[in-house]
This record gives C-alpha cells, structure tokens and sequence, in this order.
C-alpha cells in the first residue's frame, strides 16, 4: 500500500501534506456549513424583541400575516399584554381565521385580566372555524371564573363534532365552574 501511495503522491512528505491539506479542507468545509446555518437559525421572527406597544401596532396593520404576529406576539407576553385587550377583542372579528384565533390565544394568556373579553369570545364560540373556536374557548377557560356567562355556550360547544373543540370546552368549563357547568 505504501508504495503505490509513493507511486501516486511521491514522497512521504508530500503524502503527509496532502492529507493535512485534506483535512483542513474538510474542517473548514464543515465549519463554513455549520455558521451558515447557525446564521439562518438566528434570524428573529417579526414579533421577538418587540413591545406592547408595537405588538399593538401591528394588531392594526393592513396585512393579515402582520397582524397575526401581532397577536401571537402578544400571546407570548402574557398578563403584561392586558392594556392590548380592547385590540385583541377588534382583532376577534377579523375577517382572518388566524388573526382570531391568535387574538383568542393572547387574551387566554393574558388570563383572568381579560374579563372584559368575555363576551366577544361567547361570540366567538360560534365562529366557523373550528380551530378558532377551541382558541375562544381555551381563553374562557383561562380567564377563570369571571368567565361563568360563558357556561351556556361551553355546554353546547361539549358536542361540536371536531373532538378537540368538544374537549376544550369541557376543560374549559371545569376550569370556570368546578362543576364544569350543567351536564
């Protein structure tokens, strides 16, 4: 084996230089490869790092996908987002079923605080998206016991024919009543 490698490549010396200049090609292949996806992990989505204040801003916008942002923006910031609720509850009726179900998640996150979102997400109960529905119904149920002239609308909503709009509604009666309103 060495002697065809001698044969190839020529000296010892020249066999080690080739291997080493191998191995720094392919450590610096590597490394090339792995900043370029470190570089396209670290990019931020459009709602990290934002305020309040901006999130509310963008509830406002005219492009559906920002105003959706928004809402999940909000969403992630939790009872600090309360002074959005009046935006989140206009964002309720968008003619968008994400920019709704969105608004839903941020006012079950924001909680108890919501109460006065109450009865837009009663109405919401009746949206015709399904996935919009369990949203408004996981934030009643978050909202917590303030919550309790949702009850009527919960109980309908335990036989709505997608299974998981059924089963948050159940889990969000439990949560407001712990009777888990009429049966």
């Amino acid at each position: 084996m060495q002697m065809l490698l001698l044969f190839i490549w020529g000296s010892p010396h020249t066999i080690y230089r080739s291997m080493h200049s191998f191995r720094r090609f392919i450590r610096g292949s590597l490394l090339l490869i792995i900043s370029f996806a470190l570089a396209g992990c670290s990019s931020k989505a459009p709602y990290e790092g934002k305020s309040v204040a901006q999130l509310r801003r963008m509830l406002h916008h005219a492009d559906p996908k920002i105003q959706v942002q928004g809402a999940f923006g909000l969403s992630q910031l939790g009872p600090k987002s309360k002074e959005a609720t009046p935006e989140l509850i206009e964002a309720l009726k968008s003619g968008d079923a994400l920019v709704r179900q969105n608004a839903a998640l941020a006012l079950g996150k924001i909680g108890p605080d919501a109460d006065e979102a109450v009865p837009a997400l009663i109405e919401t109960l009746h949206d015709p998206e399904w996935a919009v529905r369990r949203q408004a119904a996981m934030a009643l149920g978050e909202i917590g016991p303030t919550a309790q002239p949702a009850l009527r609308e919960l109980e309908k909503l335990k036989h709505d024919p997608h299974r998981r709009v059924a089963e948050a509604a159940r889990e969000a009666a439990k949560k407001i009543s712990p009777r888990g309103g009429s049966s």
